[in-house]
C-alpha cells in the first residue's frame, strides 16, 4: 500500500516592511546663494551649466534663467496672465512648465526661451521631473505619473505610501541618484521615493533652513529642489526665500 500523497511545502508569506522605520536624513548647508524674494518657486532645475526657476501666481507666472552666484535672473518667458505656473523639468534641449489648474504644458527652447508649443494632461499640475526616459509628474494627490515627454500620456502610475499609508500634497520633484525627491506642501521635509514601488525611503529633514528663514507668510513653504548631476550639487529654496541652499543630504539620524 502506498504512503498518502505528502501535501508541498507552504512557501513563507514575503515580509512587506510597511512598518519599517523610515530614516531621518538631515542635511548640511554647503553654501547659500541670493534668491529673488518675490519669487513663488514652484519648480527648480539645473540644466546645461544653469539655473531654470518656475515661478507661480496668476498674472506672475514665468519660467526663469537664474545666475547662481547672484539670484540675478538673466532671461525669461511670461505664462498667460490667467495661469498658474507649476513644474519645471528639462526634456533634451526643451523646458517643459506646468500650469496648476488649466491642463497645459508648455514647451520652451531651453537656450531662448522662446514657446515651442503647448501639450494636455488631465487633472491638476504640481510637480514636474526628468527621468531617464521620460518625465514624472505629480498632481497634489499621493499618485506620481510617469509621462510620455512627447504626448504626456500616462505610460504608468505609483502610489507614494509611507510607512504603508499613501502620502498625498506630494509638490515639486527632482530625481537625484535613481531616486526621486520631493516637496510635501506645507512642510519643512523632503522624502525620497523609490521609483518603482513608490515607497519613501529616507525623509529629508529641512526644518533648520526654514527656520533660519523664518518666514511670516503661511505660504513661503520650502519648495524647489534643483540637482548638479555634474559637480553632484544639490539646491534646495522656498516661496518668497530671499535664500537658495546648496545641501548636502547626511547620514540618518539616530532615533
Amino acid at each position: 500500500m502506498s504512503s498518502p500523497p505528502q501535501a508541498a511545502p507552504v512557501a513563507p508569506a514575503p515580509v512587506v516592511a510597511v512598518d519599517a522605520p523610515v530614516p531621518l536624513l538631515p542635511v548640511r548647508i554647503v553654501a547659500r546663494y541670493p534668491h529673488d524674494p518675490a519669487a513663488f518657486t514652484e519648480g527648480l532645475i539645473w540644466h546645461g551649466g544653469a539655473l531654470y526657476e518656475s515661478v507661480g501666481r496668476e498674472g506672475q507666472s514665468e519660467v526663469r534663467r537664474v545666475r547662481l552666484a547672484d539670484g540675478k535672473v538673466t532671461a525669461r518667458a511670461t505664462i498667460d496672465a490667467a495661469q498658474f505656473g507649476e513644474g519645471l523639468a528639462a526634456w533634451r534641449d526643451e523646458l517643459v512648465t506646468l500650469t496648476w489648474h488649466d491642463g497645459i504644458a508648455y514647451r520652451w527652447d531651453a537656450r531662448t526661451l522662446k514657446a515651442r508649443g503647448r501639450l494636455r494632461y488631465t487633472g491638476e499640475g504640481w510637480g514636474l521631473a526628468t527621468t531617464a526616459d521620460g518625465l514624472v509628474r505629480s498632481d497634489g494627490t499621493a499618485t506620481l505619473r510617469f509621462v510620455d515627454p512627447r504626448t504626456f500620456t500616462d505610460r504608468r502610475k505609483v502610489t507614494v505610501t509611507l510607512r504603508g499609508k499613501p502620502l498625498a500634497q506630494i509638490n515639486e520633484l527632482e530625481v537625484v541618484h535613481g531616486a526621486i525627491l520631493a516637496n510635501v506642501w506645507h512642510t519643512s521635509f523632503l522624502v525620497r521615493i523609490d521609483p518603482t514601488t513608490g515607497r519613501v525611503t529616507g525623509i529629508v529633514d529641512l526644518r533648520p533652513l526654514v527656520a533660519e528663514i523664518a518666514a511670516t507668510d503661511p505660504e513661503a513653504v520650502a519648495n524647489g529642489i534643483a540637482y548638479d548631476a555634474a559637480a553632484d550639487r544639490l539646491f534646495v529654496t522656498g516661496k518668497l526665500w530671499p535664500t537658495l541652499y546648496e545641501v548636502k543630504i547626511g547620514a540618518p539620524i539616530a532615533p
